[in-house]
């Protein structure tokens, strides 16, 4: 039984949108400074699935999607099996490699939003190899499109992560 994944609804994202453009139009009239505006654009219920990822178990992973997401990149993956080794090559692409450590990509390869935009951080083998078979069990039965919300549950050390790019 799989009880990380939730269904929800694509609709319900008009209040967000509308509170996004108010905060826009007010820190453009100068009546609010850009410390109103989020570092990323929060998600807006455009999703198929949330899938709850536990930082707990995988720290280093977790907390590499928070920072990344954190600095601006997407929160959802749209699955795109099929240009998972394209996008590798381009968001590994200059980045060198390290003993010991693996390099971690968010988005991740399997994502239609990863790629040479990615978010790459150094991290234990074990971790990021754990963390990728947990998620590729947990999207198996999900076509390539599904849109999934990623969620952080658990308590992440951003500080600690050791970005290689960014």
């Amino acid at each position: 039984m799989r009880t990380t994944r939730t269904k929800t609804s694509r609709t319900g994202s008009t209040t967000a949108l509308v509170i996004g453009l108010v905060l826009v139009v007010l820190v453009s009239l100068g009546v609010l400074g850009e410390e109103w505006l989020p570092n990323s654009a929060p998600p807006t219920g455009d999703y198929d699935y949330e899938l709850r990822f536990p930082a707990d178990r995988y720290p280093e992973t977790g907390a590499h999607i928070a920072a990344a997401v954190e600095r601006g990149r997407s929160q959802v993956c749209t699955i795109d099996r099929e240009g998972a080794d394209r996008n590798r090559d381009l968001s590994l692409r200059g980045i060198p490699t390290r003993p010991g450590y693996d390099r971690d990509e968010w988005p991740m390869a399997m994502c239609a939003e990863g790629g040479d935009q990615a978010s790459v951080a150094y991290i234990t083998p074990s971790d990021n190899r754990g963390a990728g078979s947990w998620v590729s069990n947990q999207l198996s039965d999900y076509p390539d499109g599904t849109v999934v919300l990623f969620v952080i549950e658990g308590d992440v050390d951003m500080d600690g992560v050791d970005f290689a790019t960014d």
